[in-house]
């Protein structure tokens, strides 16, 4: 046995939770292992003792890890070993870092890595996301690295009106929300989530709920750092340099109300630039007037002293006077542009534009090929609905080259994704997928994507539930006093100390982010944000009505339609055929593309409505057999003396009597048919034994050949 193994619990959302540590991983700086009920996680974390020459930000990095053995399976594909994370695995990744970030202090500069490596899984028991980042608190809660927690974190969901705390995957299914919530004992630090156009009161209630839960959770890591918790290694953030800190401000403070009075964000960006060059030109000159040595870099000094001076300007005229860069309202909202069917080929398309943020979208339309497919520990999954988010470089006037999909195009296509999601119809037979480019950006480019997203899939003809638009929020504080701004500017994002993002229509919320910089929100700014938030979606939605407010009449050329019908599941083998040899025929004959589906629904997909009918019409015939009295087009297979077999459809055949080929009396079957004629028959009788008496006579009786 163990003797240094410890082990606390609490129930939590009805399951008990249990965080070890003391037995696995024990030379990581903290290490825990957290169970429920059958689902276990490893989080681990380590910090750099030195940091890395030139080190200017936090190299925080969380990784999160699902490995196949923990759900007993085997990676689908060639491919049987763990590798690269999934865009899953980095979600969660994000989901457990932003709330720790804020946490660390002020100038830890490093190298810290949060690991999390789901060893177990179980459907019924805990979610592992959520145990990943309980372990993520305590994990850091007992090592000596420096850490402003321990903070507690969860999931909400609601089935029939009322909040559950940490579903489980069928639980999920009934849901209605799906909110994810970290904080302290006293302050919300991360929400994000989705909603099926909930109401705000209720995304607020959720909250709360979420909060009241972690609260019990932030006493027992409490208890646990008094028990088994490292004293904390000494790091002492370095002192401000007031000198120079003084000296820019006295010296610079016109130039920087001239660069923050500049409504333009390039010639703002171009005005900072200058502003730093000229103050690092005077360090270099004085280094002592500043504080500074010979040995300072001074480039890296101005861009410091500057953007300190910015900081503290921006925030000063926010709280005090409600005047925002370029002189907008607090709760003002940038003009908006908006267009649709910007491009002639693809299936729908629109261009949004706020202020200097301008997203273009593109939708595609069509079967199940196009669905994206998922191999998880939790099981296979088909997307129907996808949305992509590109965030070129040129966006921002950068001169660099792409270089793959980033962990922040990740997060924000999810949760432009999330936003869209709940408004589409539920029975919408095609597979969607929604590609959002910004071509340029200065602020909330994600929700920028959700209003593009909207309008090009009604631009498409998509029926959505609702139109739906996202707008990004902002904070600035100081003591007890805040304020909230609506639609924020880059240069307020990277200033204030909040970040969140609603999107919805106009009766509810569909998809929810937040993220801060400080180590807390109160309940009283949440709601603020909240509400002030809804007043801007809904100025947002009103200009977007202005080009299209609902889906267009019919798609456009093009665009593939799709007819269904459904099918006995005894019937499949015999609409495939041997080899799939009869569902290809169909295919190539009527320039369709089918699908079939174990529950017998067929869907025929092709441009052609009236090609699309009478493909489902062939299927039916096919399956179901011709009635008595119709007339149909025939093949001619064989022939005998009594008369000739003909085909109606591959697999439904019959048998044209000599009697019933022309008014005349036939002696040779040969000298008024030939195999591989179309005659035309008429159904006369179909015997006890399903076979089918056929008359070429009754519709159009057959010559004899010269």
């Amino acid at each position: 046995m163990n003797e240094n193994k410890k082990v606390w619990s609490l129930t939590y959302g009805g399951k008990e939770v249990s965080i070890e540590t003391g037995r696995m991983a024990k030379q990581a700086d903290g290490s825990v292992l957290v169970n429920c009920e059958g689902t276990q996680v490893l989080v681990t974390v380590c910090s750099a003792r030195q940091v890395k020459d030139g080190q200017d930000f936090f190299p925080l990095l969380v990784e999160y890890t699902e490995k196949f053995y923990a759900a007993g399976k085997f990676l689908g594909g060639f491919r049987k070993r763990e590798g690269r994370p999934t865009d899953q695995e980095t979600l969660n990744a994000r989901l457990i870092d932003r709330p720790l970030r804020p946490l660390f202090p002020e100038g830890y500069m490093f190298d810290t890595v949060v690991s999390c490596t789901v060893l177990s899984y179980n459907p019924e028991g805990g979610d592992p996301e959520v145990l990943a980042g309980l372990g993520a608190s305590a994990a850091l809660t007992i090592s000596d690295i420096p850490f402003n927690g321990p903070i507690g974190t969860c999931k909400v969901g609601r089935i029939g009106g009322e909040f559950i705390l940490n579903p489980t995957q069928a639980q999920w299914e009934e849901s209605d929300m799906e909110i994810a919530v970290a904080a302290s004992s006293d302050a919300i630090l991360m929400v994000e989530g989705e909603a099926d156009i909930v109401p705000e009161d209720q995304v607020l209630a959720a909250i709360w709920f979420a909060h009241d839960n972690i609260k019990e959770y932030v006493t027992l890591m409490n208890k646990v750092r008094e028990e088994a918790g490292k004293p904390k290694r000494e790091f002492v953030s370095a002192a401000a340099n007031e000198t120079m800190v003084n000296k820019i401000t006295a010296d610079y403070a016109a130039d920087a109300r001239a660069c923050i009075s500049t409504v333009d964000k390039m010639e703002r960006q171009a005005a900072i630039r200058a502003l730093e060059a000229k103050v690092k030109e005077a360090m270099a000159a004085d280094p002592a007037a500043f504080g500074l040595t010979e040995d300072d870099s001074f480039g890296k000094e101005a861009y410091k002293g500057v953007d300190e001076l910015m900081y503290n300007m921006m925030r000063a005229d926010i709280l005090n006077e409600e005047k925002r860069i370029g002189g907008r309202k607090l709760d003002e909202v940038r003009a908006i542009e908006t267009e649709t069917s910007v491009l002639a080929t693809p299936h729908g398309s629109s261009l949004f534009t706020r202020g200097e943020t301008q997203v273009m979208a593109a939708v595609t339309i069509g079967g199940s090929s196009g669905e994206q497919m998922s191999d998880r520990i939790v099981g296979i999954n088909y997307d129907k609905f996808y949305l992509h988010y590109n965030f070129p470089p040129y966006s921002v006037g950068e001169a660099r080259g792409v270089r793959g999909v980033g962990r922040r195009e990740l997060g924000h296509g999810n949760l432009a994704e999330r936003g869209v999601k709940a408004v589409m119809p539920e029975d919408f037979p095609y597979t969607t997928r929604v590609v959002c480019e910004v071509l340029e950006s200065n602020g909330s480019s994600s929700m920028g994507s959700v209003c593009s997203a909207s309008m090009a899939l009604m631009d498409a003809g998509v029926p959505l539930k609702a139109p739906v638009a996202g707008i990004a929020m902002g904070l600035i504080t100081e003591g007890d006093r805040f304020k909230v701004l609506t639609d924020i500017l880059g240069d307020e994002d990277h200033l204030g100390d909040m970040d969140f993002k609603v999107a919805g229509t106009t009766e509810g919320v569909t998809a929810i982010q937040m993220d801060i910089k400080i180590t807390g929100l109160t309940r009283e700014i949440v709601e603020k944000a909240m509400g002030q938030a809804r007043d801007g979606r809904l100025h947002i939605l009103g200009e977007m009505a202005k080009t299209i407010s609902s889906e267009r009449a019919e798609f456009k050329d093009g665009v593939p339609r799709i007819e269904t019908t459904k099918i006995p599941t005894d019937k499949i083998g015999a609409l495939i055929g041997p080899g799939g040899k009869n569902i290809k025929q169909t295919q190539e004959d009527f320039g369709v593309t089918m699908e079939v589906e174990e529950d017998g629904t067929v869907k025929v997909l092709g441009t052609d409505t009236q090609v699309l009918k009478d493909c489902i019409s062939f299927i039916n015939l096919q399956i179901n057999g011709p009635e008595v009295g119709s007339v149909y087009d025939a093949k001619v297979v064989t022939l005998k003396e009594y008369g000739a077999f003909v085909d109606i459809v591959p697999g439904v055949s019959g048998l044209v009597h000599v009697s019933e080929i022309s008014d005349d009396r036939v002696n040779d079957v040969g000298e008024y048919l030939a195999e591989g004629d179309t005659v035309k028959v008429k159904v006369i009788e179909v015997d006890r034994m399903g076979r089918l008496k056929l008359s070429c006579k009754a519709v159009e009786p057959i010559k004899k050949k010269s």
